[in-house]
């Protein structure tokens, strides 16, 4: 969706992976977005999880990857239930980008790597 001349404008304060979601997020809405980060480059944090993988998630049925939160998962499963898994997986193929699970059940990028 394009950003129309009188559509609000948010500034979103660190361009790390949840900063660039929700800019992403924002600006398919309509809501004209300015990204801030202290750091030069935005997505660093990615370039360094390409270098050990860059798993995105895992592939397990929602019961048990909410079991990895033990504790918290109480807390945790209503959030984590409005954008699960497979969901994270649905927006970042929205993204261009494609992805494999592999032999661990984790979840990867099919390219590998961590920036175009």
């Amino acid at each position: 969706m394009s950003e129309t001349p009188n559509a609000p404008l948010v500034a979103v304060i660190g361009a790390g992976p949840a900063g660039l979601m929700a800019a992403e997020v924002l600006s398919r809405n309509g809501v004209r977005v300015e990204v801030f980060d202290a750091m030069p480059s935005a997505g660093r944090k990615f370039l360094l999880a390409g270098i050990g993988g860059m798993n995105i998630t895992h592939s397990e049925p929602l019961d048990a990857f909410l079991g990895r939160y033990r504790t918290r998962r109480e807390a945790l499963a209503p959030l984590i239930g409005r954008f699960s898994p497979d969901a994270l997986r649905a927006w970042i193929h929205g993204l261009g980008i494609d992805t494999f699970v592999g032999s661990s059940g984790r979840v990867f990028p099919t390219e590998m790597k961590a920036a175009p």
